[in-house]
């Protein structure tokens, strides 16, 4: 899993083509990408691992099953950064050994192939070797975390990552989806640490000479990317649910902090249990808080073993606020879907990637909903579809179910498409043919293919026969082609107390204007302003729609579609007039279609600023959260240019401070949690326009060290960014002499988020050093960009040696782009492309050309939009 930020796990292979040959799931006739020779597939690793932890290398010893489906010479599998040694090859019956094969690495394909000096017989084998690894420092295969501690010095803990090819830095491997197997694993590990796999330990024999080999039981069949291993000083608590021990296992010390964590995954496996009607079929299920962070992902759903950054999984009482909180439960429930929708069935290859993504970040969202319905997380569908649809508007979008033909290429389908349109399209499609009936037709398809892998037809088959009809023609629509539709109302007439509305069909798209629009079938639901909700299913690009009464019309009732409505002029100005009345969804949604309506150029720019203005004071806390997010992108659209910058600031300082006078620096008794999450948002959006009152008493309270845990965060943020040289030197040794790693880490990066050039130079020499720890420096120069994009770009790229190795893997094709993504300047572009030409493969340039593409996009913005943006504000300022 890689929560949106929205950001990815790192891949370690590029380059290859991929061919369409029998897939090794239990039915050969399933064709399935690969880049292994179909001849042999295994069915057990038993595999036995001795970490060298203060060498960063490690032993391994491997017995693999495997099944020969036709006579080879030779056997390829992946492998990365290995040396081996004792290969053998044994028959499953018979004593007979094959002459020890030759070995041949390829480090570029990430393969090592055994040759031997006859044929292999089709039949079953076991492949045997000893072979010896390395230990990295970025979250790939086997790697490193060191951690202060404030009682006992520093620590240093190990960890597995590796999705989505990164098992074969581990074990060598048939590291590919379709190729599940059952695996053991055993350790020889120092007796006062912690091992921790997928299964409980199954025996534990003390060596002496402080060693023990920790022996565990064998995993269900699974792919390789699920497999895990951690090991280091250690605590684990526990809980019980439904028969299963629930534990989650931090460095020592930290148990306390994982208690709601350990709360959730009871609460959330007992809803599990009963929507899947399969129940969760491991003995245990741990969550594994580990210190430090990537730019790419904050947890993975290893079965039986999740692994989580500590900041998504801990609350520390000293700093963690309402939305962390929000994210903890929200990252626990998607990693426990992940248990169903991922480990047990697994997607075939990683076209289908939104198979495990979307459906765990949807079931999340419905879990968090349903089990604290306090925190109003389903307005949050809103911001989910609108993260989608930004990507989803620009010519480098792809579909949601995308061939992907290099590992290279998988790594950038963790993107938004991935995890916020599946989640959208899937909340759309289960609106349409019902709540009960979805989860029969995602029930019939968890039991049909557990332990096998499978494509997203597999799943829409259980749907039609569900629902009764055709869902899938829908579904293909929204995942086999990119894009967003655009809904027009292009009339609207009422007669005897009912009104009949005219829609057509097109697309909406930010770049591509003069394109031909694509075609949906498209599920609408409509209603009058306080009437009920009709629907109809829009196909062949135009239909109508007749809804009771004669109020202003809203399209998108209910906001469970995927597309944008634009409406004719005087129909947004009945909606604005009745903006009041909306549901508070419907709020949120016509805002944000038009904002990006607007923006796109198919209405007035400043026609979201008379939406902003017809806000009520007392609308939910998420709207005016949205309002302040709508701001502080305008203002960033006027960076350099002070004058007209300085209107912009005074007028949304004028409509955010009311409402933060309402919400207030201190809690009230019994307030709701959106109020919290508000008041956290509000302090920095007001900070970054300049508001002297709020960045004054920011200070304050940080030099009078008077700052509550819940604003924390957001004080420093504004210190921070806001800090002289003497400030930025002090938060400098606060981050030095920090010994909790989640503290420590959270100003290292701050230092990095500074408005001074000057200062942000110093955050970015700082960052190639030691100091901050190796998973910290990634970040901070990520830090850097957001207010200095070229600056953090061109540092970048001229010290690349030295950043590649903090960056996860090869996820440099997506690290360096997103540097520059936020630039204003066209001549940025340039650079980028320079760098893609000389650094990304040519198949592998999607974050680039995505960047270059916003470059553009957002000064068409600053250039054809702000004007009448300038106009309305000397109007209304």
């Amino acid at each position: 899993m890689r929560t949106p930020l929205v950001s990815a796990i790192a891949f370690a292979l590029a380059g290859l083509s991929a061919v369409a040959v029998a897939a090794p799931a239990d039915d050969t006739s399933q064709l399935a990408t690969t880049q292994l020779p179909r001849s042999v597939r295994p069915t057990h690793y038993d595999v036995s691992v001795v970490p060298h932890a203060d060498k960063l290398a490690f032993d391994g010893k491997v017995a693999i099953g495997i099944d020969v489906l036709e006579p080879t010479a030779s056997i390829t599998l992946n492998a990365v950064d290995m040396t081996f040694a004792h290969v053998t090859l044994v028959p499953a019956k018979g004593k007979a050994k094959f002459t020890a094969p030759k070995v041949a690495i390829d480090a570029d394909a990430q393969t090592v192939t055994f040759t031997f000096d006859h044929a292999v017989p089709a039949g079953g084998y076991t492949l045997s070797m000893d072979y010896t690894g390395k230990i990295g420092t970025q979250a790939n295969g086997l790697f490193a975390i060191d951690y202060d501690t404030k009682a006992d010095g520093k620590k240093r803990a190990l960890y597995t990552q590796f999705e989505n090819s990164d098992a074969r830095r581990f074990v060598p491997s048939w590291d590919e989806p379709a190729y599940k197997a059952t695996f053991t694993l055993s350790a020889t590990v120092p007796s006062n640490q912690m091992a921790v796999s997928n299964m409980p330990a199954a025996s534990k024999k003390d060596l002496g000479n402080g060693l023990t080999k920790v022996s565990f039981q064998p995993s269900p069949k699974m792919s390789t990317y699920l497999l895990f291993f951690g090991l280091g000083e250690f605590d684990r608590a526990t809980t019980k649910s439904d028969g299963v021990e629930i534990g989650v296992i931090t460095q020592k010390g930290l148990t306390s902090q994982a208690q709601f964590t350990l709360d959730t995954g009871k609460a959330v496996l007992q809803e599990y249990n009963a929507y899947f009607g399969v129940p969760y079929p491991l003995p245990k299920l741990d969550n594994i808080a580990s210190p430090g962070s990537s730019q790419f992902f904050s947890a993975m759903e290893n079965w039986g073993a999740i692994y989580t950054f500590e900041y998504a999984l801990l609350l520390d009482p000293s700093i963690s606020t309402q939305s962390d909180k929000q994210e903890v439960f929200n990252t626990a429930a998607h990693e426990m879907a992940h248990q169903w929708f991922g480990d047990l069935v697994t997607m075939r290859w990683w076209d289908d990637l939104w198979l495990n993504e979307g459906f765990a970040s949807w079931l999340a969202s419905r879990t968090t909903e349903r089990l604290h319905p306090e925190w109003h997380t389903n307005l949050e569908a809103v911001f989910i579809r609108e993260a989608a649809m930004s990507r989803d508007a620009v010519a480098t979008t792809h579909p949601v179910v995308q061939h992907v033909a290099t590992v290279e290429q998988a790594s950038q389908a963790f993107d938004s498409i991935t995890y916020s349109k599946g989640e959208s399209v899937i909340r759309m499609l289960e609106a349409y043919v019902g709540a009960d009936t979805w989860q029969k037709g995602v029930q019939a398809y968890i039991k049909a293919h557990a332990y096998s892998n499978t494509v997203s037809d597999d799943l829409w088959k259980e749907i039609d026969a569900a629902a009764g009809k055709p869902v899938s023609t829908i579904a293909h629509d929204f995942t086999l082609q990119p894009g967003i539709p655009l809904v027009r109302v292009e009339s609207v007439s009422c007669a005897n107390g009912s009104t009949t509305l005219k829609l057509t069909q097109g697309e909406f798209t930010r770049d591509r204007p003069e394109k031909k629009a694509l075609a949906w079938h498209v599920p609408v639901i409509a209603k009058t302003v306080g009437g009920t909700p009709s629907s109809t299913l829009l196909s062949d690009g135009t239909g109508t729609l007749t809804v009771a009464g004669c109020t202003p019309v809203l399209v998108n009732a209910g906001q469970t579609g995927y597309y944008r409505t634009l409406y004719a002029p005087a129909q947004i100005k009945a909606l604005q007039g009745a903006f009041a009345k909306l549901d508070p969804i419907d709020q949120l949604g016509l805002t944000a279609d038009v904002w990006a309506l607007g923006m796109g150029g198919l209405q007035p720019a400043s026609d979201v600023l008379d939406l902003i203005k017809a806000a009520p004071l007392d609308a939910t806390p998420l709207l005016w959260d949205g309002i302040a997010s709508d701001f502080s992108t305008l203002d960033d659209y006027y960076q350099g240019d002070t004058k007209r910058q300085a209107a912009l600031r005074k007028y949304a300082i004028s409509r955010l401070s009311p409402k933060f006078e309402q919400v207030g620096w201190e809690a009230k008794p019994g307030e709701e949690a959106p109020v919290a999450v508000l008041r956290a948002h509000l302090i920095g959006t007001l900070a970054h326009l300049g508001d002297a009152k709020v960045i004054a008493e920011a200070r304050r309270r940080y030099e009078t060290n008077t700052m509550p845990a819940e604003l924390r965060k957001s004080i420093l943020a504004v210190v921070a960014s806001h800090a002289d040289a003497a400030t930025w030197d002090k938060l400098h040794a606060e981050a030095k002499a920090e010994k909790t790693p989640l503290v420590k880490d959270r100003l290292y990066a701050l230092l990095g988020t500074t408005e001074d050039e000057a200062l942000a130079k110093r955050a970015l020499d700082l960052a190639l050093t030691d100091e901050p720890g190796a998973t910290n420096s990634a970040g901070m120069i990520s830090a850097v960009s957001r207010a200095h994009p070229e600056l953090a770009f061109d540092f970048a790229v001229a010290h690349k040696d030295t950043v590649d190795h903090f960056v996860d893997s090869t996820s440099s094709a997506r690290y360096y782009p997103m540097l520059a993504g936020g630039s204003l300047d066209l001549s940025t572009i340039d650079k980028i492309k320079a760098f893609a030409d000389k650094y990304i493969a040519a198949t592998s340039r999607r974050d680039a050309e995505t960047s270059i593409a916003n470059i553009r996009y957002r000064a068409m913005v600053r250039k054809e939009r702000l004007p009448a943006i300038d106009a309305w504000l000397k109007k209304n300022g």
